[in-house]
């Protein structure tokens, strides 16, 4: 189990090979279709993103509402296919890489490779286990889409599998 901070160094991207269990700790930020979207939209108008962009990694997640004593509510991973048509934009502006739920198609694959990042698989249905590993949360943009805005996560000891590296690799089988 290899313990990571975040952001990780081209270095580090380079190390990891499709298989790897990692703890990561840091900073990430929550993006489901309706905030890519709307980023869509900054990055078309020419407009600055309402966070960090460069090296940023986006959750593919919705978190619930923190309950009392706690930084956030259940924060399980989205299926990140839905994301296929958005992510090999954002890797080619400088995205440093995603975690969600399932595989990634090919064109996002070759995107992660050319850009040198990873994406990595959270497992589902394991909501409460991520909650508990989120220490803070602040929504930073698009407050209206609720669960769905963009929010701040400092993580600690997030536990996720390196689904598809910067080499082409792959824990879904050749493709």
């Amino acid at each position: 189990m290899k313990k990571l901070t975040l952001p990780l160094s081209e270095e580090t991207l380079l190390s990891l090979r499709a298989g790897d269990s990692v703890l990561l700790s840091g900073i990430v930020y929550t993006a489901r279709d309706c905030a890519h979207k709307r980023i869509f939209a900054l990055l078309d108008e020419g407009k600055d993103l309402p966070f960090p962009f460069k090296d940023a990694i986006i959750y593919y997640a919705g978190p619930c509402p923190a309950p009392n004593g706690k930084a956030c509510g259940s924060c399980g991973p989205t299926t990140s296919a839905r994301m296929n048509t958005f992510a090999p934009r954002l890797l080619d502006l400088g995205l440093g890489g995603m975690i969600g739920k399932g595989e990634m198609n090919k064109e996002t694959r070759l995107a992660l490779q050319r850009n040198k990042r990873v994406y990595f698989a959270a497992i589902g249905g394991a909501g409460a286990l991520y909650g508990n590993a989120v220490v803070k949360a602040e929504c930073v943009a698009f407050p209206d889409l609720l669960s769905e805005a963009v929010y701040r996560l400092e993580i600690r000891d997030f536990p996720v599998v390196v689904a598809h590296d910067a080499h082409g690799g792959t824990v879904y089988g050749a493709k």
